[in-house]
């Protein structure tokens, strides 16, 4: 019981990452890019590693020992690619104008630290022509309405995610606390996605951190109905997930944090970044994670 709370306590710390965002959005005075290049960057560096090194062969161990050294291999890579397909369906399920992972230019942000830009910009609008205050009001309905859109999307995908750092963790509480950093790093920007929008649309900040703070609890949801699924249909009345489940769980985990990092952290990094920043993180990500792995030995 206790390796269960500990897992469903580093999910939960992962997926509250979205309200770090949303703060960030509302306190700092300006957007650092190159960080942000470098922090995603050295989150993808991370899950690339530990998804090749560690995850894929716990998955392939347990396989193998369950299915023999020829089809458990293959049993892996299916599985491995599963993942990528299932969180690919995910992604391609999302309209492009609710992408979760674009990240607002520093001029978008602006009026998050100047609340009275917002009510100004309202006020104005509504000075000027009635059929105006009628175009204004559709801007923020468009507006409110991306906002949670963004919302919904970020939390579809934070659900395989958490369910994917809630079983690294009870598998090996280090290796869950290596993904739940990786994963935190990886919902921050989201957080500050679904913030902008929605404090454009109403100019109201408690409202637009609870939707960043709601977004991010997909992450221990998943995490909680993906184990209790998991206990009703394959732990039999001794309460444990059988090896070659997890197996084929953490083939589809690795395949799962592999499309995260390629797909929307590496382009993020890379569109934000000058020169070599983005390998820079990449490689910091990787080397971290590598000695990580060599000291909890």
């Amino acid at each position: 019981m206790e390796g269960v709370c500990v897992a469903m306590g580093l999910t939960l710390f992962a997926g509250m990452a979205t309200g770090i965002g949303s703060v960030i959005a509302f306190t700092a005075k300006r957007t650092n890019y190159r960080f942000l290049s470098v922090a995603t960057g050295f989150s993808a560096g991370v899950m690339l590693y530990v998804s090749f090194v560690e995850i894929f062969v716990k998955g392939s161990d347990a396989l193998t020992a369950a299915y023999g050294d020829y089809w458990g291999h293959w049993v892996n890579c299916a599985a491995f690619f599963g993942g990528i397909l299932l969180i690919g369906l995910i992604d391609n399920l999302i309209p492009a104008a609710e992408n979760p992972h674009e990240t607002h230019s520093e001029a978008a942000a602006a009026p998050l630290h100047r609340p009275a830009e917002v009510s100004g910009a309202r006020n104005d609008g509504m000075a000027h022509l009635e059929t105006g205050a009628l175009c204004h009001d559709h801007r923020h309905k468009k507006l409110l309405r991306m906002g949670l859109f963004t919302a919904l999307a970020i939390a579809i995908h934070n659900l395989p995610e958490g369910l994917a750092t809630f079983l690294a963790a009870l598998q090996d509480p280090k290796l869950g606390v290596a993904i739940a950093v990786a994963i935190a790093m990886h919902n921050i920007p989201e957080g500050v996605s679904v913030s902008v929008p929605i404090y454009y649309a109403t100019g109201n900040r408690k409202k637009a951190f609870v939707y960043s703070v709601l977004s991010g609890l997909a992450e221990p949801v998943g995490a909680g109905v993906g184990y209790l699924f998991l206990l009703h249909f394959f732990a039999g009345d001794a309460g444990v997930i059988p090896p070659e489940v997890m197996g084929v769980l953490f083939g589809g985990i690795a395949g799962v944090m592999v499309y995260i990092s390629l797909d929307e952290l590496l382009p993020t990094s890379r569109a934000y970044g000058k020169g070599h920043d983005s390998l820079l993180g990449l490689m910091g990500g990787m080397l971290v994670m590598a000695l990580s792995l060599l000291l909890m030995k």
